[in-house]
C-alpha cells in the first residue's frame, strides 16, 4: 500500500532554476524555495516535487547528473537542501526529489572510469558493445569517443549514457542479464543514492523514465519491475514512510512494481491529453475548451480501466502540467482553467500542480535552453509581481535563466491575491475543499453517474456528488438522487425536484 501521508497530499512541482532567485544571478535557488514555502502552504499544497537540483553540466536541464550526492552550485549547497527539508517539515510539507536512475551525464565519474581500457569497478556500470565499430542491435549508441574499444548505449540525449541494469534476454556476448552481478551493482548504487537523501530528510522520489532500466524488456516490463520491487523492499525496511512516484503512465505495471503513484502523462492519443490539449490536428477539441465538442469519455475509457484495476494498489496522479508539457493556458482561458482544475483536484489519486499554473502563466515562444526545445516555453520564471523581472530576480534581465512574460497583462501572484475571483484564489478554494473533505481525498471511492455528451459530467466521491459543465450554455439532467447542501460552486448550479441544472461553465459539489 502507498505511504499513508499521500492520502491527503497535493503536490506542487518546482522547476528550481525558474522559481525564485535570492542572490541576483538570474537563476532560481534552494533558498528561494525556502522563502516561498508559506506561499506553497497557502495554496493548499502540502508536498513538493523538485526537478533535478544535482550537480550537472546542464545539457538536459539537470537530467544529466554528474554527481547524485551534490547539489548543483548554481542552486546552493547540500546544507541548503537539508535546511529546505527541515523548514518544509516544520510547515507540514513533504519533499520529493527527482531521481534519474536510467542514465547519468557523460561527465559523471562512473562513466569516465567506464571509458578506460583498463578494467575497473565501473567497467560494466554502463552498457558497452565489444568492438569500436559494433552497433547495438537497434538501440541508440555512440562510438569513437572513448579509449575503450566499444560503443555505448544511450538512454535519451547523446549526453546521457545508459546505466547497465542488464537485458531481460541477452542475445549477444556483450549483453548482460539483469541478474548479472554488474547489473545488480548498478541497482545497489542507485539504492545508495536514495538512502543518502532519505537519511538527510528527503521524503521520497519522483523517478524519471522509470520503465527504462532493463533493455529489451518485455511488454510487462518484467525485468525493470523486478528491480523496482527490490527497491521497494529496501524502502519498506529502512524508510517505510518514503514515497515513489513514477514517470511511467501505465499504473497497471508501475503500481505492481512497487510505486505509490503513477502520472497520467500527455502522450499522443492518451486519455489525459483529450482533457486540455487535444489540438494536435489543428483543431481544438479539448474537453475543457468551451464549446469545442470534447467528450469526457475519451478520458474515462482509459482512466476507469486503470482505476478499477489499481485502486487497491496505489494512486493515479492527474496533473495540471509539468516541465515537459505545454502549459494549459496555451489554449484555455481563465474560466476554462477553473473548471479543469476543479475536476483535476477532486478526482481520486494524488494531484500535482505545476508552478505558475495557479495564476495562469502562459506558454512562451522562447529559444531552446538546456535541451528544452519546445518544452522551454513552459519553464520560464515564476511571475510574483508586476515589478522588475516579474519579481523573480533582482538581477539584470539579460542574466535571467529564461525571459519572463513581458506582456502588459502577464498574470502575477500579487495581483491575483487581491482579486477574490482570480484563478489563484479559486485554486486555493478548491484545494481547501479537498483537504476539508475526506471523501475528496486520494483513496475515497469514485462512482461515475453521467457521461452523456451534451449533459453535465456527474461523479460521486463517497457522500459528495460533483457535477461540471464546461460548455457555454446551461445544461440540465433529470437526476433524482442529487440533493443536499452545496459545498462549493463555480458559476451557477442547483439540484431540486429531481433535476440537476448547471449554468454555463460551472462546477458544483453537493452533499
Amino acid at each position: 500500500m502507498a505511504a499513508a501521508w499521500l492520502k491527503d497530499a497535493v503536490f506542487y512541482e518546482i522547476y528550481p532554476q525558474s522559481f525564485y532567485d535570492t542572490n541576483g544571478d538570474g537563476i532560481g535557488d534552494i533558498n528561494g524555495i525556502i522563502e516561498k514555502l508559506d506561499y506553497v502552504k497557502g495554496l493548499g499544497c502540502n508536498a513538493l516535487w523538485i526537478n533535478p537540483c544535482f550537480d550537472s553540466p546542464f545539457k538536459d536541464a539537470g537530467y544529466d547528473v554528474r554527481d547524485y550526492k551534490k547539489v548543483a552550485p548554481r542552486y546552493g549547497t547540500n546544507e541548503d537542501l537539508y535546511r529546505l527539508f527541515e523548514e518544509a517539515h516544520k510547515k507540514g510539507i513533504r519533499v520529493l526529489l527527482d531521481l534519474v536512475p536510467g542514465h547519468t551525464s557523460e561527465e559523471h565519474p562512473w562513466f569516465r572510469e567506464s571509458q578506460k581500457v583498463e578494467k575497473n569497478e565501473y567497467t560494466d556500470r554502463y552498457i558497452w558493445t565489444d568492438f569500436c565499430f559494433q552497433g547495438a542491435q537497434g538501440l541508440p549508441y555512440i562510438g569513437g569517443e572513448s579509449e575503450r574499444s566499444g560503443t555505448y548505449i544511450l538512454n535519451f540525449f547523446k549526453c546521457q549514457p545508459a546505466l547497465n541494469y542488464g537485458f531481460l534476454n541477452p542475445t549477444e556476448p556483450w549483453q548482460k542479464s539483469f541478474r548479472d552481478p554488474a547489473a545488480i551493482a548498478t541497482r545497489e548504487a542507485i539504492k545508495d543514492v536514495m538512502r543518502f537523501w532519505l537519511s538527510h530528510g528527503c521524503d521520497g522520489f519522483r523517478v524519471d523514465m522509470a520503465p527504462s532500466l532493463v533493455k529489451n524488456d518485455d511488454e510487462k516490463k518484467s525485468g525493470t519491475s523486478a528491480i523496482w520491487r527490490d527497491v521497494r523492499r529496501m524502502l519498506n525496511c529502512e524508510f517505510p514512510d518514503a514515497a515513489m512516484v513514477s514517470e511511467w503512465s501505465n499504473p497497471k505495471l508501475s503500481l505492481r512494481a512497487g510505486y505509490d503513484c503513477d502520472f497520467c502523462l500527455n502522450e499522443p492519443g492518451s486519455g489525459y491529453s483529450t482533457l486540455m490539449r487535444d489540438y494536435g490536428n489543428g483543431e481544438d477539441h479539448s474537453y475543457f475548451k468551451k464549446d469545442a465538442g470534447g467528450n469526457i469519455n475519451r478520458f474515462l475509457d482509459q482512466y476507469l480501466d486503470w482505476y478499477e484495476d489499481t485502486k487497491d494498489l496505489g494512486y493515479i496522479s492527474l496533473l495540471t502540467c509539468n516541465h515537459d508539457t505545454i502549459r494549459p493556458r496555451y489554449n484555455l482561458d481563465e474560466a476554462e482553467l477553473k473548471i479543469a482544475y476543479a475536476f483535476l483536484f477532486t478526482m481520486p489519486g494524488v494531484p500535482f500542480l505545476y508552478y505558475g499554473d495557479e495564476i495562469g502563466m502562459r506558454y512562451l515562444d522562447v529559444p531552446t535552453k538546456e535541451g528544452g526545445y519546445y518544452r522551454t516555453g513552459s519553464r520560464t520564471p515564476m511571475q510574483w509581481t508586476a515589478g522588475k523581472n516579474a519579481g523573480f530576480s533582482e538581477g539584470k534581465a539579460e542574466d535571467l535563466y529564461l525571459p519572463v512574460d513581458a506582456s502588459e497583462d502577464a498574470p502575477n501572484v500579487a495581483d491575483e491575491e487581491k482579486d477574490p475571483a482570480s484563478l489563484l484564489n479559486t485554486v486555493k478554494e478548491i484545494l481547501a475543499l479537498r483537504h476539508s473533505q475526506k471523501d475528496l481525498q486520494a483513496d475515497a471511492p469514485l462512482e461515475v453517474i453521467c457521461t452523456e455528451p451534451g449533459c453535465p459530467f456527474v461523479y460521486r466521491r463517497g457522500t459528495i456528488t460533483l457535477a461540471l459543465n464546461p460548455t457555454g450554455a446551461e445544461v440540465s439532467l433529470p437526476l433524482k438522487d442529487v440533493t443536499g447542501e452545496v459545498l462549493y460552486k463555480i458559476g451557477e448550479g442547483s439540484a431540486a425536484d429531481g433535476k440537476l441544472v448547471l449554468g454555463a461553465q460551472s462546477f458544483v459539489a453537493f452533499r
